[in-house]
């Protein structure tokens, strides 16, 4: 029905916007991350334009999403069954959301790094530099502390399921020890990366539970820091 006035179009077009988050789990992930990039913002001195740039690009992503959702929503209303013409419509309307995405992370790097990256800078000089040598040291107690613990709670190898995640701990501690000795925010931010891939790994291929992709991410994390303080 078409609605009678603008404030039933307001309705309708809310309605839309809550259907996409409520049906839609990309949704709520690209509104959860909006609402923290703009409550850094806040504590961030952004110039007017960089604000804007910044809430255009969200604003971008987020109708890219709702325009996919909607296409998805009409093409399952033809036909659920497989059709390569479907899929391509679907994929287009997913690759315009992945386009949209791309451009807003380089928009929200190319503002927020040069507020962020000297504060993340200084919280690494809190930990001096140190030599590659406590790095490989540090990698080694870590390996230590994982069999002990695992042979303390008699469930699963060295390196291969049990509590807690050796390749967790490891990656988490290779991460620690590259940022204390580079000092480098975008390479902390790049092995956080890869340390953060390679224990999401081991959630996907069921070889452990969160709560042990978390313990072993904190053991490897503290134990470097703890020697690279001590040993500086």
């Amino acid at each position: 029905m078409k609605p009678k006035n603008w404030l039933e179009s307001l309705n309708c077009a809310i309605e839309g916007i809550l259907y996409v988050v409520k049906h839609e789990r990309h949704m709520r992930y690209h509104f959860i991350i909006a609402g923290i990039v703009l409550l850094i913002s806040l504590f961030l001195n952004l110039s007017t334009f960089e604000f804007v740039l910044l809430a255009v690009s969200i604003t971008f992503v987020l109708f890219s999403e709702v325009i996919n959702t909607a296409f998805e929503v009409i093409t399952d209303m033809i036909t659920t069954e497989y059709n390569p013409l479907i899929k391509a419509v679907k994929d287009m309307a997913a690759g315009g959301v992945l386009i949209a995405s791309i451009a807003a992370a380089i928009m929200g790097y190319w503002i927020l790094s040069k507020h962020l990256f000297p504060p993340i800078k200084l919280s690494l000089l809190l930990v001096k530099r140190s030599s590659e040598l406590i790095a490989v040291v540090s990698l080694i107690i870590v390996i230590i502390l994982v069999v002990i613990i695992k042979s303390r709670f008699g469930k699963g190898k060295p390196l291969h399921g049990g509590l807690p995640s050796g390749h967790a701990a490891l990656s988490f501690s290779i991460w620690t020890a590259v940022s204390l000795i580079t000092l480098d925010p975008l390479i902390t931010i790049l092995t956080f990366i890869m340390a953060f891939m390679v224990s999401h790994s081991r959630l996907l291929l069921e070889i452990h539970t969160i709560k042990e992709v978390i313990a072993g991410a904190m053991l490897g994390i503290l134990t470097t820091v703890i020697i690279f303080k001590v040993f500086e």
